[in-house]
Formats: structure tokens, sequence, C-alpha cells
């Protein structure tokens, strides 16, 4: 037996039943037989409650569902008092009994769900709590069932992975007869002089009662107001105005200012219940897809950020708040939290480190038509559980809400499915033109204070040919990364904003990869069950022309690291003209793959970490892409730019070009001053390739004071 206790002398407001709990297989006879008091389950093994069941070994292979069990024991509530149990996070779906009474069926794997159990309590001391635990496979990406994004997805994760089981806690909470069930709070606009913030609560109420409720901020009073509610739910909105307010900023803007917010329901002079908040105070705003940050635009460099693990409950703050501080060493303003909803620890991290954050809802790919209300119901929780946070600047409803035939490991060849990438597109489907739309508005009825995006990486397409942001992956599934200012220029309005763009490489953490009998590896195992996209690779890094795997690894992460260089020197050179900022895929891995990371799953950085903190410094000094080869005697006109994201002008700015080649190098000079967050010409070279075969070297230096930037592009001469 595993037991928790709360006894009547303590001072208890809630009762955390983490730990060790009693776990089965979650059969018929299970389920009808095991659920109550009466259970003998002292032969049944042991599981960590938060955690997911293929962290153990007698059910790593397991699907579920599951059945779990604690006992506790809990005094009897007093007069006026309730109790709660508050399941803080399930995988996905599930059945709670408490004594063998059935109380709910929870569904959201990020939701917290809270069952009335007061009478139950009234009844004895000793109880047992049972979940049942079920998290469908999703075997039909064009047809899926559970909400759960990027984990039962393939482009982070195993596919064989299942997230399923109770990952974050379980816990009694106590109260009076008044329980705020969810509160909301956003702060609709700010500025120096006053902020704005629009509280919204959810009251749980067991009669018909009068109560104040109390707004305190930073544990001053400022908002009181009288409220005569309904048994049962109630919901209610309210306004409170701070005047000179500390404002939050991005860590590249300002302070991370941040303010707490607690709400108070008080019933005959007694707290009924309280709620803290901790937000920071700021407005954000979108234009043609430029962001700005209380009134000022910003830039927006970023990466998707994949699950810290894919063993979300075991993922530790350390470890989710070294995922923010990583973002932030490479010089991002922001990450998108790709296809899933992470633990509150990662936001709480955010908004102390100045990280923005655009939040995908757990939608990839196709999904059933049953799941609308339902996503609708977690697109409106989503907020009130993540929206005080002011890293969070942007919603989105559904990431690449398309449906191609296209398994684990699987290159995908635009060549051959253009047609039905462009009509997934253009064409209105149930998924983009229907789930999507009121997904969306789910968002904007909860949240007015953010935009919100219908999807991610949908090309313009009818009615409107609005489009969206776009998913660029020059280099890897069609052309070459040299294509990219070519296309740039011919369709800029696909260039508002790059949400995805990027290449897979070997990490150096890959024990799981053996290289042995190298050239001959298990590529089969490596494409199912890791990720690889073989044909990309021997597209761009064919395996028979390296010797050894050290080689052949080495020159994979070469190659996504110009990849991700280029891409963000050309989109930096479009800055706000037409582009807005990018966020490139992806930052990391949440467990042994082999993808578009530039961090391993144990952290260890590729050669693309170094090139995405280099080309995301405040100041870059750039030239056109050279070409892979000259002939002798070709001359390229070559124009040069200083992209600066300082919000001061670089005065008495120097920027030196030097080309070295075969003879005497070739020297040009700008001197002038260097205009403030923009993108400045600061002028043309010609390059004239020499009668000799060999190497052609472009060096770039900026100097203006402080700052120094440099940069360097290379050329070869060949005869033939």
């Amino acid at each position: 037996m595993t037991t928790s206790t709360a006894h009547e002398s303590e001072n208890w407001t809630t009762l955390d039943l983490a730990g060790q709990w009693r776990v089965t297989k979650a059969t018929d006879d299970a389920l009808r037989t095991s659920v109550g008091l009466d259970t003998d389950d002292e032969e049944w093994p042991t599981i960590s409650v938060p955690g997911h069941w293929q962290s153990h070994p007698q059910f790593a292979t397991q699907n579920g569902p599951l059945l779990y069990r604690k006992d506790f024991e809990l005094d009897v509530p007093h007069d006026g008092e309730r109790r709660f149990i508050v399941v803080d996070g399930l995988f996905y779906q599930g059945d709670v009994w408490l004594d063998g009474a059935y109380l709910g069926d929870p569904e959201g794997y990020f939701i917290p769900h809270a069952y009335d159990i007061t009478a139950l309590s009234k009844l004895d001391t000793e109880h047992v709590l049972a979940i049942g635990a079920t998290c469908s496979p999703q075997r039909d990406k064009k047809a899926k069932r559970n909400i759960t994004g990027v984990f039962q997805h393939w482009d982070c994760i195993d596919p064989n992975f299942n997230p399923g089981g109770i990952w974050r806690g379980v816990r009694i909470e106590r109260s009076g007869p008044v329980r705020i069930d969810a509160l909301r709070v956003l702060c609709r606009d700010a500025n120096e002089a006053r902020a704005n913030v629009r509280l919204s609560a959810r009251l749980d109420s067991n009669g018909d009662l009068p109560v104040r409720i109390i707004t305190y901020v930073n544990n001053k009073v400022v908002d009181e107001i009288e409220k005569s509610l309904a048994s049962g739910i109630n919901s209610i909105d309210w306004d409170i105005d701070i005047n000179e307010p500390k404002l939050w900023w991005p860590w590249s803007m300002g302070q991370q200012n941040l303010t707490d917010i607690r709400v108070e329901v008080v019933h005959e002079n007694i707290i009924s219940h309280s709620v803290n908040r901790r937000t920071g105070l700021r407005e954000v705003a979108v234009q043609d897809w430029v962001y700005s940050i209380n009134g000022e635009r910003i830039f927006l460099k970023g990466a998707n950020l994949a699950p810290t693990r894919a063993m979300l409950g075991d993922a530790t703050d350390i470890e989710l708040r070294r995922d923010i501080e990583l973002a932030r060493e490479a010089g991002l303003d922001l990450v998108r939290i790709h296809g899933h909803i992470s633990r509150p620890e990662l936001y709480d991290a955010a908004d102390e480190l100045g990280m923005l954050v655009w939040q995908d809802f757990p939608l990839q790919w196709g999904y059933a038509r049953q799941i609308r209300r339902e996503a609708v119901r977690q697109a409106e929780e989503a907020v009130n559980l993540l929206g005080h946070h002011p890293s969070i600047m942007t919603w989105c409803a559904h990431n690449e809400p398309f449906t191609f035939n296209v398994t684990p490991g699987q290159s995908f060849d635009i060549k051959k499915m253009a047609i039905p990438f462009l009509a997934g597109h253009q064409l209105p489907t149930w998924n983009k033109s229907v789930l999507d739309r009121w997904v969306k508005r789910s968002f904007e009825k909860a949240d007015v204070t953010r935009p919100v995006i219908a999807h991610s990486g949908v090309l313009p397409h009818l009615p409107t040919l609005d489009g969206t942001d776009s998913h660029l992956y020059f280099g890897w599934y069609h052309g070459d990364e040299r294509d990219l200012p070519g296309f740039a220029a011919k369709i800029p309005r696909l260039m508002r904003f790059v949400s995805e763009f990027g290449a897979q490489a070997i990490p150096e953490s890959s024990e799981f990869i053996d290289s042995s009998a190298w050239p001959v590896l298990d590529w089969e195992n490596l494409e199912n069950k890791f990720g690889m996209q073989r044909g990309n690779f021997e597209n761009h890094v064919p395996v028979a022309e390296f010797d050894s795997f050290d080689d052949w690894r080495l020159a994979t992460q070469v190659y996504q690291a110009d990849v991700i260089r280029y891409h963000i020197e050309t989109l930096r050179r479009l800055k706000y003209r037409p582009t807005g900022g990018f966020c490139m895929f992806a930052l990391n891995d949440a467990m042994p793959m082999i993808s578009w990371s530039v961090l391993d799953h144990q952290r260890v950085p590729k050669l693309g970490y170094t090139a995405l903190a280099e080309a995301c410094r405040p100041v870059i000094v750039t030239a056109d892409r050279l070409p892979l080869s000259m002939r002798p005697g070709d001359q390229l006109r070559i124009a040069l730019h200083v992209v600066s994201d300082l919000h001061r002008e670089l005065e008495n700015a120097t920027v030196t070009a030097t080309v070295e080649s075969i003879g005497d190098p070739q020297v040009w000079k700008f001197e002038g001053a260097i205009a403030a967050d923009d993108c400045t010409l600061v002028g043309h070279i010609t390059i004239t390739a020499p009668f000799a075969e060999g190497p052609v070297v472009l060096d770039l230096t900026l100097v203006s004071g402080d700052v120094v930037a440099t940069n360097r592009y290379h050329t070869t001469v060949i005869a033939n």
C-alpha cells in the first residue's frame, strides 16, 4: 500500500499525492473490480507519479491503457470546507474514481482537471484514488483523434514512443464554499503611464452566495468588487489599471520586470480561495508580420523548440530553464514552442530571461472531424493556463494542416509531391478551412491581447490569398540554399515571416548508431526509429564520398551550418522589407534522433549552433553569397550590407572588404554611419577571378567604437 496522509491538526492547503502508485493493465475486469477500497493491489508493480509509463521497464513497450491506484488518509472536512482532486496533467484521456465512485473523464494532456470530493471525504478518513489512463496510438496522420501535437507525430520523436501516463502532479486541494476553478490574467495595453489588465475568473460555488473579490498587485489592494454567485460555475470579468507600471521587455530591449497579482474570494469575511499569477506588463502588436513590444518594433530571431524531453514529465526545472538559456546564448529573441505545450516551469523561465514565445496549439498535420469541439475547449483552457505569461507573444492554432502520405524517415520529394503539396495549400480542406478557423476564433475570443495565427506553413490560398508564415527548406527538401535570394526577389510576400528552415545533421551524441561497419549502417532502423531522411542526405552529403563515419558526420554538420547561416543572412538583409523575423528548425532534440536540431538530446552542440549564434549577433556584416566556383577571368558584382538590431545609430563606422587569391589582396573600404534597427547597403565590390586555379576568400570587417563584426566567404577558381 502506498499511502499519503493529511491530519486534522495540520494547517494544510494541498496534499501532494506524488510518489509511488500501484499500476496494472486496465483490462475490463480491472476497471470493473479494482477501483474501490476493497482491492488488494499489493502484488501490482509500482510506478512514479508524475511520470510516463514507458519509463517503467514493465510497460516500456505498452500503449496502455493502465490503471493507477493511490491510497491516502484524509481528515474529515469541517463545515463549509470543500475538497477537490486536482489532476494537473494526464496523457491523454482517462477516468477518475474515488473509493469506487466515478468522478469524471479528463481529456487534454496539459489541462488541470478538478473534481469535487467533499461529500465522499466526509464518509471516511481512508481513501483510494484510481485513475485509468489511455493514450491510443495515432497511426493515421491524416485523421488523428488525440490533441497531442508532436508527441504523437514523428518530426522530433520516435513514432513508436507513447507519452501516456500521469505526467504531472495529482493533489488534494481544499477551499471554502467558493473555489477559483480558473483565473485568466491578460495585459491589454501598457505604457510607462498606465497598464490595463483584464481578469477573468471561473468560480465554483456550492450555493447561492455573496462574495467579495479582492485583487492585489504586489501585495497591495487595487480593486474590490461584490458579487452574488449562483450555485455551480460562475464566470466573472473585471479590469484593473496599474499606474506607472514597470514594463516587461524582451532581454535585448530592456528589463524583465514581473508583477505579482493575487485574487482572493472572500465569503463572510473569510478567504474561501485565492490564486496567484506572476505576470509582466507589456503590450504586443503586429502589422504586416512585423511585431512590436511596448510600441517598439523588433526583428524576431528565433528557433523552434521541441519538447525538452520526449518524456516531458521527467524534464527537470533546470533542464527546462537551460533550453531557454541556450536560446538566449545563441542571440535569439524568440522560441516557437513547436507543436506542443510545455510545462509551466519553461514559461516561467522565458518570463524571467526575457525570451519571447510563439506558442503552438498541439495540432500537427491531419485530424478527424470529431475533435473540433474538444480542440475549441482546449484552446480556451490554454489561455487560462498560460495567458498571464508576458513572454507569450502569439498563438498559433495548427502547424501544417496537411495530409501527406509520408511515413517516418521517408524523404519528402517536392518534385513527386508537387501537385498534392500545392493542392493541400490552395484547396479548401476540413483541417485548414474549418478546424483551424474554429480554434483561431476560440483563441481570439479568450485573448484579445495577442495576435492569433490560424495555421503555420500555409502558402497564400483562396479565397483571400492571405497566406501565413512560410516554411522554406531550401537546401533540404528542395533546391539549394543559394536559390533563396532569387526566390525572395520573385515572391517577397512569402518572406514576411519564415518560421521553419534548416537541414538534418548527425549528432555528436550518436551512441544509438553502430558505425563500426561503415558505410553499411542500419539505414532502415535509423530511418524508421530515429527520423533520418536518408534520401535527402544522399542528395546533399552522399555517404559514398567519405571514408569514415566521423568524416561524414562532420560534413553533415558543416552542411547544416551553411544552410542555417545563409538562410539567416538572407532574411536579415530583408529586415522589415518585408521580413519581420524567422524561426529556424530546430533548436533541440527531445530524445536520441537524427534531426534538424543544432543541440542534440544531451545538448551537445552541432556546428549549426555556432553558425546560428554567429548569424544572430546584434550587428552582422554580409555579402552576397559567392558561387561554389568561378572560371578564370569571371567577374562578380557583390553587394555589401550591415544589419543592425541595435536601437542606436553606429557612428563613424568602417567596413573593410578584403579579397585574397593569387597575387596581392584587393581592399575596399566604407566609412560612414550605420542606421539603427535596419539593414544598410554600404556599397558594392567587384571580384575578378584570377587566371590561376585556387581559393578566393572574401573577408569582411566592421568596426564602430566597441562594436566589431566579421564575416568570411569562399569560392574556388576552376579552369575547366
